[in-house]
């Protein structure tokens, strides 16, 4: 991650205007916070009228308003893009801000977008066998090629991929069950989860690990907030994240978490974390 203040903020990506989440990067990257990060749907799953930004092109943008931290998605759904082009993507992305990516993937969860778009939208195992190929191909084409792959899901003949992108991204695995948590253990640089599952998925993790002959001290382990409504504020003036997110944040540390990931959702919301680095 960047240097700064070690937490970083999904930026509330429903009935917002682009124009204000990319300047709330901008205010919490001079805050000195190490992370923006945007989920990747294409309708709320709430009210289905509501405004919904494109994490990809948001995240380019404010890949240009902002110098120094994390542009990460929190996370790809692999249901969403081909992993061609997903790491053509990635890699543009990575070069436009200066090795700054991190790339979030997970198997999707939002069965009506589906529907809606006329996407596949197969069983959990389904999807998680389709991520575990999609990572394969990402990280192949990521060396440039050419690459030449026969799989259940994606195949490739002779695909080039340049330039290669530098710094090669990290790609953070999200798992909310014990299936994904070994998933990420498997195949991630990293693994996500949100903070009710950590206790319970740790071990598993852990486990997965020790399994795959790889030591913890290799991969990230990060936390993230989510849930609650687009408009209402996400960070009130009591929550520990703004009073004290030092303590706060050694307190998931002594759980297990390397990185968190918090929620900001309205304006009142990035005022509150920008006010609360003279706490830390």
């Amino acid at each position: 991650m960047a240097d700064g203040l070690p937490i970083g903020v999904e930026i509330g990506a429903i009935g917002v205007d682009v124009g204000w989440w990319v300047d709330s990067a901008r205010r919490l990257d001079e805050a000195g916070f190490s992370g923006v990060w945007s989920w990747d749907h294409f309708m709320s799953r709430g009210r289905l009228e509501d405004s919904v930004l494109e994490c990809w092109t948001t995240l380019a943008l404010a890949s240009a308003a902002t110098r120094r931290l994390t542009i990460g998605t929190l996370v790809a759904n692999v249901m969403n893009r081909h992993p061609a082009v997903l790491a053509r993507m990635a890699s543009t992305l990575q070069g436009a801000s200066g090795g700054r990516l991190v790339l979030g993937i997970g198997i999707g969860g939002h069965p009506v977008e589906h529907r809606a778009y006329g996407m596949p939208f197969p069983e959990p195992a389904e999807r998680a066998a389709r991520l575990e190929e999609a990572v394969a191909v990402i990280r192949a084409l990521w060396s440039g090629g050419p690459v030449t792959v026969t799989g259940r899901f994606y195949s490739l003949v002779d695909a080039m991929a340049f330039p290669v992108p530098t710094p090669v991204p990290a790609i953070v695995v999200a798992g909310e069950t014990p299936g994904g948590a070994r998933l990420a253990a498997r195949i991630g640089d990293g693994w996500t989860t949100p903070p009710e599952h950590l206790e319970a998925l740790l071990p598993v993790y852990e486990s997965a690990l020790s399994a795959a002959g790889r030591p913890r001290a290799s991969t990230r382990i990060v936390v993230a907030w989510e849930g609650g409504r687009a408009g209402q504020d996400a960070m009130p003036a009591e929550d520990p994240w703004i009073r004290e997110p030092r303590a706060e944040l050694s307190r998931w540390r002594a759980r297990g978490a390397d990185e968190v990931v918090i929620m900001a959702r309205t304006t009142a919301d990035v005022d509150r974390l920008v006010e609360s680095v003279a706490r830390w």
